[in-house]
């Protein structure tokens, strides 16, 4: 079976859609797969396993290439998949071939791109990201999950080296958005200061910044690394400590334990917790279809809450003693 899985950004929604790689891969051993991905975040989808990536140039607005690359895929596919829910995403998909398969129109952002599946899957948009992209895949394909099939699952994305335990901590300070961005982790460090501390960036202006959260703390800002080194050096950290961003999440996604801070967004909708990946959030009831970016209000978290349950996580017999 030919699968396209349709999926173009961004980073933190791309994490959250890897996991059925391997439920795919556990139903149809045979399946070959390919990844419709935003060039921008295509890296990340040549970390899975056994996935044909298809990196399509999205800034090109009058979307030629893209075009160009897309149709020379038509009519390949059994089965598409739309995980996106998009108008972009369900065109992309719709050039691909007919046997779409996507959410309902109550169910996605953009309740037009629906028209364009064949079979359509309904589910409650504040629903858990994950089980939304795993609800869809079985539908799709026929089989049934659980969230223990979740909290089991082995890594999502490759790398080459072995997990380690550590004490290490890691704080991903940025997000896509500034209201996503928590502006105490300075204040966090401090009250950490038993641990290791690294602090990641992406380019020049996120290293800038990390160092002025760095500055006067004992915390080491990394230089900025691809997506695979920070999947590798992942392996051997003990905690990672950030917003709702594609950097955190890939915590969660590699089994890695995590917290991950939210404010004006559904922490509930946008995190799977276990036992070693947490959530810290204001209290707010927010509805995933009304955000208001203009909200701050992560920064209401206490420090103190994130230091004491990094503490625990890497110190469990201190709940026992």
């Amino acid at each position: 079976m030919k699968i396209a899985i349709i999926r173009l950004s961004a980073l933190g929604d791309i994490v959250h859609t890897s996991i059925i790689i391997q439920f795919i891969k556990r139903h149809f051993k045979d399946a070959k797969i390919s990844w419709f991905v935003d060039e921008k975040f295509s890296s990340i989808v040549h970390l899975l396993d056994g996935v044909e990536v298809i990196a399509l140039p999205l800034k090109d607005k009058k979307f030629t290439k893209s075009f160009k690359i897309i149709k020379e895929f038509s009519g390949n596919f059994d089965l598409i998949i739309d995980f996106q829910g998009l108008i972009k995403s369900a065109l992309v998909a719709r050039v691909l071939g007919n046997n779409i398969a996507g959410f309902d129109k109550s169910s996605i952002k953009e309740p037009l791109a629906s028209i364009f599946y064949k079979s359509k899957f309904k589910i409650d948009y504040n629903e858990n990201i994950i089980r939304r992209n795993l609800a869809l895949a079985g539908f799709a394909l026929g089989f049934e999950f659980s969230d223990d099939d979740i909290i089991q699952k082995s890594t999502c994305f490759i790398s080459d080296i072995e997990p380690k335990s550590s004490k290490t901590i890691l704080i991903a300070p940025f997000a896509s958005e500034p209201s996503k961005c928590y502006d105490k982790f300075n204040e966090v460090i401090n009250l950490l200061k038993d641990y290791e501390i690294n602090i990641i960036s992406a380019n020049a202006k996120e290293y800038d910044l990390a160092s002025k959260i760095a500055y006067n703390t004992h915390a080491k800002v990394l230089s900025p690394m691809s997506l695979a080194k920070v999947v590798d050096f992942m392996q051997s950290v003990g905690l990672v400590i950030g917003n709702d961003s594609g950097i955190t999440h890939l915590a969660w996604a590699q089994n890695r334990a995590s917290i991950t801070l939210f404010g004006n967004r559904p922490s509930s909708r946008n995190s799977f917790t276990t036992s070693i990946n947490h959530t810290i959030d204001t209290g707010k009831k927010i509805d995933a279809r009304n955000i208001d970016k203009s909200d701050y209000c992560i920064n209401e978290i206490s420090p103190s809450s994130i230091a004491n349950l990094a503490k625990n996580i890497l110190n469990p017999e201190l709940l026992n003693g």
